[in-house]
């Protein structure tokens, strides 16, 4: 006997195959697509990074600042508004990325390394929580590095959205530099470091002073020529909660005796003073200094760049110290808000970093190393 045309129709396979097809279209559509993700994930940031921005242009330092144009009735543009800060719910603690604290990038620029901004990109603090900030001399070389940092800049701001940074300042310096070369040997010549570094405090402060901003919790200042940090660098750093801390400089090197590649101490400015050191000071007159690395200088100071344990480093040793070099000095921006900056001229015999730390201990903050975390500057 022959089924009917309507069993047919009902029965539990075509069912079954029928459901199946109908879930399986309803997921399609449900299912977002990795762009899309991507996109509204980005949007999601972009969302975030306008509502975070500042709200007039007193604070672009710290805050993306987006333009606005606001005129008042008679046509004329209105001016910035009375704005209050209350800085006492400002935190700098060793919880950075939870608390949300905003960081202060400073670095002096004589010449632009592509190596330096590859690894400031690599960073893995949040990057719309970090400022950068530049200053550069107006000569020659000081126009190239800032064309080639424009460029770098322009790549980076303009791509993925988690990649840009929240703000970025350039300024330039309204003084001539004491040398006109930046050969190293010519830079290290002991003639050279009184004014060099003089002029480097100079530059310092200007650079500080006009970037810090209301919001910002941390400044870390990093020389041009530092090619290599942990990616956890900035998290690293604030971890120890300290007023100023230094990782360790050293620089990579081929050894031509060994045919291997190995590594060497580079900053010789973080320091814990001798009693050599001050009997020296004492003879000095007012406007001289004392200088590190110098054999015309015997200071016997104990060198954290000779402190560290390369067989067995520990990045979580912790010394004190006098003295800091600033290739990668880490600084809670109430330090500087409370008036220690680079001296630009003699202070204890001290100039620029090193002077810097003898004011910060002066007003009564800490000082730290870490001879076991190490950082890597440019080999020239």
């Amino acid at each position: 006997m022959a089924v009917a045309r309507s069993m047919r129709r009902t029965s539990p396979i075509s069912l079954l195959l029928a459901a199946l097809l109908a879930f399986g279209f309803i997921c399609f559509l449900l299912t977002p697509s990795s762009s899309s993700s991507s996109a509204s994930a980005s949007a999601s940031s972009s969302r975030q990074r306008q509502q975070d921005a500042a709200e007039h242009p007193l604070s672009p330092p710290t805050k993306p600042f987006l333009k606005s144009q606001s005129y008042r009735s008679d046509g004329y543009q209105a001016a910035p508004p009375v704005v209050h800060y209350n800085l006492n719910n400002l935190t700098s603690t060793s919880d950075s990325i939870v608390n949300g604290e905003r960081i202060l990038i400073l670095t002096p620029l004589a010449r632009f390394y592509q190596e330096y901004w590859d690894n400031l990109e690599k960073l893995s603090y949040p990057h719309e929580l970090i400022s950068l900030g530049f200053i550069a001399p107006k000569t020659k070389a000081g126009n190239t590095a800032i064309a080639a940092l424009e460029k770098a800049i322009s790549k980076t701001q303009n791509g993925p959205i988690d990649n840009r940074f929240a703000s970025i300042s350039i300024l330039r310096q309204d003084f001539e530099p004491p040398l006109t070369t930046q050969d190293e040997k010519v830079r290290h010549k002991l003639s050279s470091q009184k004014d060099r570094r003089e002029s480097m405090s100079r530059a310092r402060n200007s650079l500080v002073f006009t970037t810090l901003g209301p919001s910002t919790s941390w400044v870390l200042w990093l020389d041009a020529d530092i090619v290599e940090t942990p990616t956890t660098l900035i998290q690293d750093l604030t971890s120890y909660d300290q007023p100023v801390i230094v990782p360790n400089c050293f620089q990579r090197y081929y050894d031509k005796n060994s045919r291997k590649w190995d590594i060497r101490p580079y900053d010789f400015n973080s320091w814990i003073d001798s009693e050599q050191a001050q009997v020296l000071a004492k003879d000095m007159g007012p406007d001289e200094i004392l200088l590190e690395g110098y054999q015309e200088l015997p200071t016997y100071r104990t060198l954290m760049a000779y402190l560290a344990d390369l067989k067995n480093l520990d990045p979580r040793r912790l010394l004190e110290l006098d003295g800091v070099g600033g290739t990668a000095l880490m600084v809670k921006a109430d330090v500087h808000r409370d008036g220690a900056m680079f001296p630009a001229f003699p202070f204890f015999h001290l100039v620029e970093t090193e002077g810097f730390a003898k004011m910060a201990r002066r007003l009564g903050y800490g000082v730290f190393g870490l001879p076991d975390y190490l950082i890597y500057h440019y080999n020239e």
